[in-house]
């Protein structure tokens, strides 16, 4: 079987001709209960895709937004034989279920979507067994498996980044603050296992109910404020007691040592944080008052950081996360407003690539679609470079960001093409750290912590929404 070996650039086009106007037209069909008109222009080479969104419910928001891109990228890729067949999932697993059959149905032969990972279960079985790849926006590493694909950037992509950066600016001690949701537990996962890759560890982890707005009792806890701060405390006492008999010294050194809140640092040289917007900055400002700063730690985060402006935020100078490098997005961003009068969010651009690669497939049409699909050079796309893997996981090319007050620079610039041996956390095992030096745990049952970080695989512990907790970082 033939492997592409080439990066494939997506073209741009600037304007859409009247013969492009018809094959948008020819390849949009938005209901899943709709039967396909045929016209004399779909032939043999037509690539018939699947596109399954939530047009309708919880999620539709999200799904409109999707689709339009959807609909930019087939305007830009003036690819004749490529038709989008549009399918409501109604943001739901049986919807999702009824939107694949009439999708197989009527002769798809790739699925990009859906976007929720309990609509990517439902269809995943009805797939397989038809042989059609599925292209993905969930990010739940749950759900995927040979053929069954993310485009999606996933959360141990993140971490490993963030990691491999602070690792290299000799960060070695970590700390994590984290939601006790799935996406803090995913965190997790990926944080003891990137810092082992990179020769560091995670010494204290803690977990805060997600709904919270108050920080200050769990960061006090995980900073260790209290054992910090009694030496100093207690030299206060003694030398208030010393004032009070007429010491003058003793007034001279208790002034010196009025703005000194703790003996000593922390145990950790670098915190991964993953809110964003006020949350975020609520967090950071009460490592402050607890006498936790950069650059004695440094400050990390996801790629939800930048959905927050945080260049007033003087806790965070020379705080680091990782991004999408974006190539095209400003290209992507300015037509996306003028076409539909609104901003696109940051999850838009992960259709507008999905449909690219569909228009790379479809120019070649190749008999082995999921070797096509995941050829190890990868595609070039809004996002930057990205390839898909065999297990459904992907890899993008992720910019390292740092705050200053004049606006966010890149410090590490994503890589312009892939290495031959991709970067994979699956095979590093670190149960041996759970019995022989793990993580302090906080906010959460140390015992549970730790078996679910270090051991079993969280098996449905309980019920979530049917967003993905990792999408929120788009706002739906």
């Amino acid at each position: 079987m033939q492997v592409f070996k080439k990066i494939y650039i997506f073209a741009l086009a600037a304007v859409l001709s009247a013969c492009q106007s018809a094959v948008v037209s020819r390849g949009y069909f938005e209901e899943s209960s709709g039967q396909i008109n045929e016209q004399e222009f779909v032939t043999a080479q037509s690539f018939r895709v699947g596109v399954l969104l939530p047009l309708s419910g919880e999620a539709e928001k999200a799904g409109q937004g999707l689709k339009n891109a959807a609909m930019l990228a087939l305007e830009d890729m003036n690819n004749p034989n490529l038709i989008l067949q549009f399918y409501d999932t109604k943001s739901s697993p049986e919807g999702a279920r009824v939107a694949v059959e009439n999708a197989i149905n009527q002769q798809v032969k790739l699925i990009i979507g859906p976007l929720m990972s309990g609509s990517v279960e439902a269809i995943s079985s009805r797939t397989i067994r038809s042989n059609i790849p599925v292209i993905a926006f969930s990010t739940n590493q749950d759900v995927l498996q040979n053929q069954i694909y993310t485009i999606g950037l996933l959360i141990e992509e993140q971490v490993n980044r963030i990691v491999g950066y602070a690792t290299s600016k000799d960060r070695i001690r970590f700390a994590l603050l984290l939601p006790d949701n799935s996406t803090g537990l995913a965190v997790a996962k990926a944080a003891v296992k990137s810092t082992k890759k990179h020769g560091a560890t995670v010494v204290r982890i803690a977990f805060y109910d997600p709904n919270t707005n108050d920080f200050s009792a769990i960061i006090n806890q995980l900073s260790d404020f209290e054992k910090r701060a009694e030496p100093i405390k207690k030299e206060k006492e003694r030398l208030t007691e010393l004032v009070k008999q007429g010491d003058e010294q003793a007034k001279i050194d208790l002034k010196k040592l009025s703005l000194t809140e703790t003996a000593e640092g922390v145990d950790f040289d670098a915190i991964i944080i993953t809110e964003t917007g006020s949350k975020l900055k609520s967090a950071t400002a009460m490592f402050g008052y607890y006498d936790v700063f950069a650059p004695d730690v440094m400050f990390l985060g996801t790629s939800v950081w930048e959905n927050t402006h945080l260049n007033k935020e003087s806790t965070l100078y020379r705080a680091a996360y990782p991004v999408l490098s974006r190539n095209h997005g400003a290209y992507f961003n300015n037509k996306y407003k003028i076409l539909y009068d609104s901003q696109p969010n940051g999850l838009f651009a992960f259709a507008y690539d999905a449909v690219a690669l569909a228009s790379a497939l479809a120019k070649r049409n190749p008999a082995n679609l999921d070797v096509a699909i995941t050829t190890p050079d990868g595609f070039a796309g809004i996002n930057g470079i990205f390839r898909l893997f065999e297990n459904g996981k992907n890899q993008h090319s992720l910019n390292v960001m740092q705050i200053t007050s004049s606006g966010d620079v890149i410090v590490d610039a994503a890589p312009k093409k892939f290495n031959s041996v991709p970067e994979s956390l699956e095979d590093i095992d670190v149960s041996i750290l759970y019995d022989k030096n793990p993580p302090l745990i906080f906010g959460k049952d140390e015992t549970e912590a730790q078996e679910l970080i270090f051991g079993r695989e969280l098996e449905k512990a309980e019920e979530v929404s049917e967003i993905d907790d990792s999408l929120l970082m788009y706002k739906y």
